[in-house]
């Protein structure tokens, strides 16, 4: 979490650089459109061969047969190092084709820009996938520090080069930055990768465990699909509205995404392959422990992070963006949109424990139905929206979506883990729900004061510290008179990491969250 801390605050740091230089103008709506579209395109391999892999690779170390794992690791690198290069290929020469399906909603200058833009970012997709094969075989191990800085590489190298370049090639430093940065990516994990000493450069395709992982892989890619058919229809709804809507829904986005960033993500990265080997030494008990205590966590986090963000939308944007390029039109345009996407927060943070669970109990089926239904949902409600509430409908229908697909998924992980206890998960929810309401009261009580900021960054930054400490104070304070579970689970693992010469050996694997 300490490293996911460091880079979501770089990446605050990027989108901060991203403001001044470039604001909520039409070149940044460019970028972002074709930021996503190697995504849209071969986000499959990222995605769906990491989450058959994972399973598949762990059963093995479970099993004790480590160099068979390690024939099966090494033979899914090596191909898909192959198949991507060519698809890099295909894609940089086809982009006139694809790029306008996708960004239909574009002027023909621009699109020229975007269609650019793709070229230079298609060859990235090597070492996204990449990156996420070798964080799956790292954290199978157990081994998460090198892949918790993937997102400090990023950032930095995408920071350098805006700075270094912009004056040169303008907003094309900040993609030159992204294509490196996730290339960066992939190259800090290869040292600890490589250090397990279980890599062969070999292609072993009649390996049993690609037949293991071609069972997964069909549903899998399945419900990849359907992230990459929503990142499609957003950006296809998105490209018709006016410019610098895309920049705004983007700024707010992730501003929201911050707190699940660095607790959702960072506790399900852990718990996958924990869950993973539990389900495979047949511990149902461990399994049930394990995802409670992953979504009692989230739900302490993301509640009282939803209702701050609601509350503090104003500020947290002056703060964070309102220089350079980035005037005040377009604090209340990002400020206005925050709301329709906060409401989902604890939905979408809860969807990423949900899923790695039902991923490493081997419900890929139901678990893709579920993602299916999200899509359908999703596109019907911005279908609705669209006409009247703008960028606030395209928002609001992904937060109400995923609001739906947390329901779907919990009612599967009750079927197939029966053992969780979910009268506690619910009597927790309510009491963490208490406590941020009684938050927002306090917060609302200090805004009708009256009282701001000098138009300083320093000022502006001061305040708004004020806020959010005297909040998190409140919420903390309830949460202790409510004796809030969570609260003693959280400051328990923050202490315990600063005990020495404790022996914690590895083989001990009923742990939670270790």
């Amino acid at each position: 979490m300490g490293a996911t801390l460091g880079s979501t605050i770089l990446g605050f740091l990027r989108e901060v650089v991203s403001a001044r230089f470039y604001g909520t103008e039409w070149q940044m709506d460019t970028y972002l459109a074709a930021a996503v579209i190697p995504t849209i395109l071969f986000g499959v391999f990222n995605g769906a061969l990491t989450s058959a892999l994972v399973p598949t690779f762990s059963e093995y170390l479970a099993r004790g047969e480590e160099k068979e794992a390690w024939r099966l690791g090494s033979t899914v690198v090596n191909l898909l190092a192959i198949i991507l290069t060519i698809c890099a290929i295909v894609g940089y020469f086809a982009a006139p084709l694809y790029v306008p399906l996708i960004a239909h909603g574009f002027p023909k200058p621009q699109m020229g820009v975007a269609i650019h833009m793709t070229r230079w970012l298609i060859p990235s997709i090597i070492a996204v996938a990449l990156s996420g094969v070798l964080a799956g075989i790292l954290n199978s191990y157990q081994r998460f520090r090198s892949t918790s800085i993937i997102g400090i590489a990023l950032n930095v190298v995408t920071i350098g080069c805006v700075f270094l370049l912009n004056r040169k090639i303008g907003i094309f430093a900040l993609v030159a930055g992204t294509g490196l940065g996730l290339a960066a990516q992939m190259l800090v994990q290869l040292p600890a990768f490589l250090s397990l000493g279980g890599y062969r450069f070999l292609l072993d395709l009649r390996h049993p465990g690609l037949k293991k992982m071609g069972g997964l892989l069909g549903a899998i890619t399945l419900g990849s699909l359907a992230g990459q058919l929503s990142l499609f229809f957003d950006r296809y709804f998105a490209s018709t509205l006016p410019p610098g809507y895309i920049a705004g829904m983007s700024y707010a986005t992730k501003i929201v995404n911050f707190p699940q960033q660095i607790f959702a993500v960072a506790i399900a990265t852990v718990i996958f392959p924990l869950l993973a080997m539990q389900f495979a030494q047949e511990n149902r008990e461990g399994v049930a422990r394990s995802a409670l205590t992953g979504l009692r966590l989230v739900n302490f986090i993301a509640i009282p992070s939803l209702c701050a963000l609601i509350v503090l939308a104003h500020p947290i944007v002056a703060t964070l963006f309102e220089r350079g390029s980035f005037g005040p039109s377009s604090v209340n345009l990002c400020a206005g949109l925050m709301p329709y996407a906060s409401v989902g927060l604890v939905a979408l943070a809860a969807n990423v424990v949900l899923t790695r669970c039902l991923v490493a109990c081997r419900q890929i089926r139901w678990q893709v139905a579920a993602s299916v239904m999200t899509v359908v949902l999703n596109v019907a409600l911005s279908i609705t929206w669209l006409p009247t509430l703008g960028a606030r409908g395209l928002l609001l229908a992904n937060s109400v979506s995923q609001s739906v697909q947390a329901i779907m998924l919990l009612v599967l992980v009750a079927r197939f883990v029966a053992e969780i206890d979910w009268g506690a998960l619910l009597g927790s929810a309510l009491k963490v729900a208490v406590c941020a309401a009684v938050m927002v009261v306090t917060l609302n009580f200090m805004a009708s004061l009256g009282a701001s900021p000098e138009p300083s960054l320093l000022a502006r930054a001061w305040f708004l510290f004020g806020q959010v400490a005297i909040g998190a104070l409140v919420f903390i304070a309830v949460a202790r008179m409510l004796d809030v579970e969570e609260l003693s689970m959280a400051w328990r693992a923050i202490m315990a990491k600063f005990e020495r010469n404790i022996i914690a050996p590895p083989e001990n694997r009923d742990v939670p969250i270790s």
